[in-house]
């Protein structure tokens, strides 16, 4: 891809979304914001973690998106017995008594890791490295991963019952935290008549995997002032209670803040939603956008909040 300047390629993604979310539209119905946020995770090089009840269009949300952007996709159902090896791959004996070694499900652009949070911490590092390395090791020999790769993994907020929750070190590899809510009414009703009928909508493609490894690096070019930037880096430290930079409200309801990599993300998050929106820079009106889905899975509030009603996304939202 060619374009004369950096503001020509930034015009040429914002017209690129606007298609993408029609083509998307047409299948997923209603969930704007979320589409949003998944295909910020996308262009930013990052991952992201969707929480909410079944049968809300996971699975077809992402699966619409790999379809609309022309890249591989693997759906991997966790469950308690998942081993490392049914994500990674493993070695196997052919017929002539030699090993190769047979790819598993990991090995595609997209990823949906459906309810990560109900096979053991063992498998989902396994995952989690494979995000944070874009490669995997099978018998000391180190395979690289397709990019552009993106992992969408989901988590039930009903069911606690036989499920290992994420660790924070964990949660910390995905770029946003994205809730799920139910549809809207006249979305519902929507949904029920497409769902219901006899017509099968089709997505056409409207970019390729070069061209979001481009605009990937497009959204790093961004350039943005050091106002905002250090608005983002004191937000962040905002979280962090008793620490110099610390809220009042922080030292009273939260027991860990969120670390350097939240401020990374707040900043590039940032970028990618000025370019979507038609900006060529982002001011802090971008860094608010994004921040909830930054911070959220990142700050953990203490018993006086949870005995209090006080919400992660209250804080949050104070502090901004």
């Amino acid at each position: 891809m060619t374009f004369a300047s950096d503001k020509e390629a930034a015009d040429a993604l914002h017209q690129k979304y606007i298609k993408l979310k029609e083509e998307i539209g047409k299948v997923v119905i209603g969930q704007d914001e979320t589409v949003h946020f998944v295909l910020t995770a996308i262009f930013s090089q990052g991952h992201a973690l969707l929480q909410g009840v079944p049968g809300l269009a996971k699975t077809l949300l992402i699966n619409t998106v790999a379809s609309a952007l022309d890249l591989g996709f693997s759906r991997i159902q966790f469950t308690p017995d998942l081993m490392p090896s049914d994500i990674l791959g493993a070695e196997t004996m052919d017929q002539d008594r030699k090993f190769k070694f047979v790819k598993g499900p990991i090995f595609s652009n997209i990823i949906l890791a459906d309810e990560i949070n109900r096979t053991p911490p063992k498998t989902q590092s396994a995952l989690l490295e494979a995000m944070q390395e874009y490669k995997v090791t099978i018998s000391n020999q180190e395979f690289q991963l397709e990019k552009p790769f993106f992992v969408l993994a989901t988590q039930n907020p009903i069911e606690q019952e036989g499920t290992y929750p994420l660790p924070e070190a964990q949660l910390d590899r995905f770029m946003f935290n994205i809730i799920l809510d139910y549809p809207s009414y006249s979305d519902e009703v929507n949904v029920v008549k497409a769902t219901t009928s006899d017509v099968k909508k089709t997505v056409d493609r409207v970019m390729g995997g070069d061209e979001i490894l481009y605009f990937q690096h497009l959204i790093r070019r961004v350039p943005i002032a050091d106002n905002v930037v250090e608005y983002a880096v004191k937000l962040v430290h905002k979280t962090r209670p008793n620490t110099e930079l610390a809220d009042e409200f922080t030292n009273k309801f939260v027991d860990w803040g969120a670390g350097p990599r939240a401020s990374q993300y707040l900043v590039v998050a940032a970028k990618c939603h000025a370019i979507l929106s038609g900006k060529y820079t982002p001011d802090i009106e971008d860094i608010k956008a994004v921040a909830v889905s930054v911070l959220r899975h990142r700050v953990v509030r203490n018993f006086k909040a949870e005995a209090e009603g006080i919400s992660i996304v209250d804080i949050i939202k104070k502090l901004l």
